[in-house]
């Protein structure tokens, strides 16, 4: 193709690869982290409190998860589980998987960040008659959110490139757009630099939420300081 003709493809290509963006992969991404980041407060606070079987199993489950690929996961759920009569569509197995997976990488933070508040706090709470969980829930947890909040979100970051990987089990995302429309026109090299300016461009405005957010938190801690 010629210069002109790439970019009228582009142009024309933009919204259809745009489209599954907004309706597949930022509702895939906000849903994974959202149920992500349940699965990582519980499981780092299952260690954090060092209750016996569950903590060895939480420390199991994020072995397995981050010791397996991403993409050997996805094909487990969605072509491996329907050899032993478990079936599920592509959507609901991309997010189950993503949850599960980011689950993991972000309980190891959130643990951090809880091992991180000085053992005062606890302490503290103690000497005014709080509970365990009184203490965990208004002293321990939200400190320890704040400082796990630049890392999550870059596990937020990652998550969206790496809904790119959905494609491979039929889901209709950013990607697997890109993909029909080069196989209908074969011009690979410009719709899949689109397609990644499109995910630079979501990780873009995600990066500044991220800064926005820091400088929030980082004014709230200095006022309550």
């Amino acid at each position: 193709m010629t210069g002109n003709r790439i970019l009228d493809l582009m142009l024309e290509s933009f919204g259809t690869i745009l489209l599954p963006g907004l309706t597949m992969t930022l509702p895939l991404t906000a849903i994974s982290f959202a149920l992500a980041l349940v699965i990582a407060v519980i499981t780092a606070l299952v260690q954090f409190a060092d209750i016996g079987g569950l903590k060895q199993l939480a420390r199991f489950y994020v072995w397995v998860i981050r010791g397996t690929p991403l993409l050997v996961q996805l094909f487990v759920v969605f072509y491996g589980l329907p050899n032993v009569g478990i079936l599920i569509d592509p959507f609901p197995a991309a997010i189950l998987v993503f949850s599960i997976n980011q689950g993991a990488y972000c309980s190891e933070t959130i643990r951090a960040a809880l091992e991180s508040v000085p053992a005062g706090q606890m302490e503290a709470g103690q000497c005014v008659g709080m509970s365990y969980l009184q203490i965990i829930r208004r002293i321990i947890l939200p400190q320890a959110m704040r400082t796990a909040f630049p890392p999550l979100s870059n596990s937020l970051i990652g998550l969206v490139k790496d809904t790119s990987l959905a494609a491979n089990i039929t889901v209709v995302e950013m990607f697997m757009a890109t993909q029909r429309i080069v196989a209908r026109t074969f011009e690979s090299l410009a719709l899949y630099i689109e397609v990644g300016l499109v995910y630079l461009l979501f990780c873009t405005v995600l990066t500044k939420l991220q800064r926005i957010g820091e400088k929030k938190l980082a004014s709230y801690g200095g006022k309550r300081r």
